[in-house]
């Protein structure tokens, strides 16, 4: 078989292991992971509806299928009983957030059947406050208040206005992001964001930090006119700067500050916490029309956070701790991802070349740890702070076989297409992305 047809055909088995995992309880629903042990009837999760967990992390994986084949019977089911069940549910969710709210389903509505969407961001309108948005997830004890990034606040749902467009885009990214001017604090360098106000420690890269809020500002800031809020992102970037180290021809930031609030590696490459996520920031100013920050070409600051994944030593294990997951959220198929979205960027050149061999070698680790049998195929992830380190396999979306299985369904059409191939992109990541590759809704 061809390279891409080995990355094709793994990426199935794993689609085919996902879909008979799923179950019918007032709708489709998926368990996060799968165990060998026998736990009885499981029952669906609080998040059985996320984009991170759920099954709106199932969309943005039958959209990739549907760039190359026609959906099956049970495919089109899936997709049918996707938008039914969060259109019914858009009436009563309040949790607003892109990965575990309503953000969430209105990506995926919008992936599947586009104008769905609408009744979600109408909701998301009807929810918002000036201070942002309330949050249900208990992530800070004894508080509902809005918090600021990609993962579970503010700066999401701005992502997800933006990228959606329509009647109710503009009230909500402005809503948002006057909530994010107001809730930044004021450093020597420029603007930090902490996860809430009261959050003392920071993550300063992309899902939960200054990197994430301040594309979400960039992006929100092209998109309605809005210089504030471009000068704001400008200012995240430059507190994100100050913050890393430029060594080396690298850009790299630490996972958590002060270190010790996390037992992590103190700098990790990831889509989450390193600088395969961080280099969207840049990417969302070039598209805002900045051109430097701090004295450095932000085109340069972004091929800086590919040197440093380059130079890394990833996907190998290392040590324990250094490159335990292959997933999208911490590991190998969101690093694959970020690199064809560079090397798409900046086709026909050397430098192209080099990110695209890079991608292929995230394809090549994900067949060589890849799970095989009869069912399909999955992985295993490693936690080795626990007693019995392998995890058991996951399906979702950020941290299973799902979203595995999109990046290897991509990097299959990208090797047969060139880098002119349709891209599926997402809320968090369309402006690193030639407009032209982007892909027309729907499956």
């Amino acid at each position: 078989m061809t390279a891409s047809e080995v990355y094709r055909e793994l990426g199935e088995a794993a689609w085919s292991w996902v879909l008979d995992q799923i179950r019918e309880d007032e709708g489709p629903w998926l368990p996060e992971d799968v165990r060998e042990e026998d736990t009885g009837d499981p029952a669906p999760a609080e998040d059985r509806d996320s984009l991170y967990a759920g099954i709106a992390g199932l969309a943005p994986v039958l959209a990739e299928i549907a760039r190359y084949r026609e959906l099956g019977e049970r495919e089109q089911t899936l997709a049918a009983g996707i938008v039914r069940r969060l259109s019914a549910q858009a009436a009563v969710v309040t949790e607003p957030s892109l990965y575990l709210g309503l953000a969430g389903h209105a990506t995926a509505l919008r992936l599947l059947e586009p104008g769905s969407e609408t009744v979600v961001l109408r909701r998301l309108a009807e929810l918002a406050a000036p201070e942002g948005w309330r949050t249900t997830t208990g992530f800070v004890p004894d508080s509902d208040a809005p918090l600021t990034d990609i993962i579970m606040g503010v700066a999401g749902v701005v992502m997800t206005a933006v990228w959606a467009g329509g009647e109710y885009a503009e009230p909500i990214a402005t809503t948002g992001g006057e909530a994010l001017l107001r809730m930044a604090d004021r450093t020597e360098a420029g603007l930090d964001w902490g996860i809430s106000p009261n959050t003392e420690w920071r993550c300063p890269n992309y899902s939960h930090g200054a990197a994430g809020v301040a594309s979400a500002l960039a992006v929100a800031g092209a998109a309605l006119h809005r210089e504030d809020f471009v000068t704001a992102a400008v200012a995240g970037a430059r507190h994100v700067l100050s913050m890393g180290s430029l060594a080396d021809g690298g850009f790299v930031v630490p996972h958590t500050i002060p270190p010790s609030k996390r037992e992590v590696e103190p700098v990790t490459y990831t889509w989450c916490h390193g600088p395969a996520g961080t280099s969207h920031l840049f990417a969302a100013l070039a598209h805002a029309g900045v051109t430097e920050v701090a004295g450095h070409d932000v085109g340069e600051l972004r091929q800086r956070c590919m040197t440093s994944i380059l130079t890394s030593g990833l996907p190998e294990r290392l040590r324990p701790g250094f490159w335990d997951n292959d997933g999208r959220c911490c590991g190998t198929a969101g690093v694959g991802d970020v690199l064809l979205d560079a090397a798409q960027d900046c086709a026909g050149t050397p430098r192209a070349r080099t990110l695209a061999e890079a991608a292929v070698r995230m394809g090549d680790a994900l067949v060589e740890r890849a799970i095989r049998d009869a069912a399909g195929a999955r992985w295993r992830f490693v936690e080795y702070r626990i007693e019995n380190p392998l995890l058991p396999p996951g399906t979702s979306w950020m941290q299973g076989a799902a979203g595995i299985a999109a990046y290897l369904l991509r990097l299959a059409r990208y090797l047969d297409t060139g880098p002119d191939a349709p891209v599926v992109d997402r809320p968090d990541q369309w402006w690193a992305v030639p407009a032209g590759t982007r892909h027309a809704y729907g499956t």
